[in-house]
């Protein structure tokens, strides 16, 4: 049974600092890779399967145990992330080759699957009455906030400070700590009597009867969205560094940091726009900004590629925070966990396959002409999606 609302103000705001620093972790490789690259001696095509064993292990957690915040509590499951989150620090940490940089970014998808469910649904239930957008705006910028500061951050610590592979995530396992120290002295629980889970079902994430008009158009635009979220972040970093000649890694963390800053701000208009405007615009925005990515890639322009990682992130903002606020307005307190993760599965699909298609496509077509056949595809995806909620619009809150 869940609480609903409490009247404890720090409530929000603790679980949507725990949920930056836990989601800034899953990010912090990105600009490493090419270390990683030359050092392991990796292709392209592996660097990206490292990257999206990531997605794996979200989609694995979001299947299996997507609602298990709503039977055991908030606060356990966000522990438990946090735990997964320090284990994946100390893989990279080790610096053990392959088999660890595999099983750090696995671990790491595993915390990430556990906190998009707990932790919105904890930012969105401990919000005070009245208060329900402002802690969907919350709950999608602590997310995004959290996944640009990590490439940023490690980018900084690579480029101007010892220990490169190394000190990027000691410096996250304070962080963690810090975060683990809050939910335990500081956030509330939202879940009453909070049992053992039941035997894992998948099938059960399927979203109630209730939410299923929302749900849909919801989760294919954040299908579309964060299909551009890991074309950038697949692209980015390596064609900066080898297109462009820009070794410099902090250059490139801010790169791949302007994507969610632009999804930060496209969720900070979303709440004037209303869900009904804010999803077909999104589309919009987000098929402009995918043009401008794909005349980066000809031009070999990094202000193109920042121009459409801002625009782009904008639109995927604007229509993410609108579908993560309609669906978790719609899904009935007892399956808000579950639904949420069902969303958050649905958007993870779409960060993965370009990421794993992009790795398979370098070779033949080389990283530019990769870039461009995803871009389109992308782009396809997102006008489909785009008329698709045009027509059958969600209802508001």
């Amino acid at each position: 049974m869940i609480t609903g609302r409490t009247d404890r103000r720090p409530g929000p705001l603790v679980a949507a600092a725990v949920f930056a620093v836990g989601m800034a972790g899953t990010t912090l490789p990105t600009p490493l890779y090419g270390l990683y690259r030359r050092e392991l001696g990796l292709s392209e095509l592996m660097v990206t399967v490292v990257f999206a064993a990531y997605a794996l292990g979200v989609i694995t957690v979001l299947l299996v145990a997507g609602n298990v915040s709503d039977e055991v509590g908030r606060r356990p499951v966000l522990l438990v992330a946090l735990g997964l989150s320090a284990a994946s620090a100390l893989c990279f940490v080790a610096e053990g080759g392959l088999p660890l940089l595999l099983s750090g970014r696995v671990l790491s998808g595993f915390a990430a699957g556990l906190f998009s469910g707990a932790a919105t649904a904890a930012v969105l239930e401990l919000a005070r009455p009245g208060g329900e957008a402002w802690a969907g705006f919350a709950a999608t910028a602590a997310n995004m906030g959290g996944l640009g500061c990590g490439p940023l951050l490690a980018g900084v610590l690579a480029q101007y400070a010892p220990w490169p592979l190394t000190l990027p995530f000691l410096v996250h396992l304070v962080l963690l700590a810090v975060a683990a120290a809050l939910v335990i002295r500081v956030l509330p629980e939202t879940v009453t009597a909070p049992g053992r889970p039941s035997r894992p079902r998948p099938g059960r994430l399927v979203p109630p009867a209730e939410a299923r008009g929302v749900f849909v158009p919801s989760a294919v635009a954040a299908f579309a969205g964060f299909s551009l979220l890991g074309l950038f972040t697949a692209v980015a970093p390596s064609f900066v560094g080898q297109t462009l000649g820009v070794r410099d890694l902090a250059v490139s963390g801010a790169v791949v940091c302007t994507v969610f800053l632009g999804s930060t701000a496209g969720q900070a208009l979303s709440g004037r726009l209303g869900v009904r405007r804010a999803l077909p615009t999104g589309c919009l925005v987000l098929v402009a900004g995918l043009l401008l990515v794909g005349a980066s890639l000809v031009a070999r322009s990094l202000p193109l590629l920042v121009a459409g990682a801002v625009c782009g992130g904008s639109g995927q903002g604007l229509a993410f925070r609108a579908g993560l606020t309609s669906v978790g307005a719609a899904a009935p307190p007892a399956h808000r966990g579950g639904t949420i993760s069902a969303y958050f599965l649905v958007a993870y699909v779409g960060i993965s396959l370009p990421v794993v298609g992009i790795g398979a496509l370098t070779g033949p077509l080389g990283l530019r002409g990769a870039g461009l056949v995803f871009a389109g595809c992308v782009i396809v995806v997102a006008v489909l999606v785009g008329g698709y909620v045009l027509r059958h619009p969600p209802h508001e809150g």
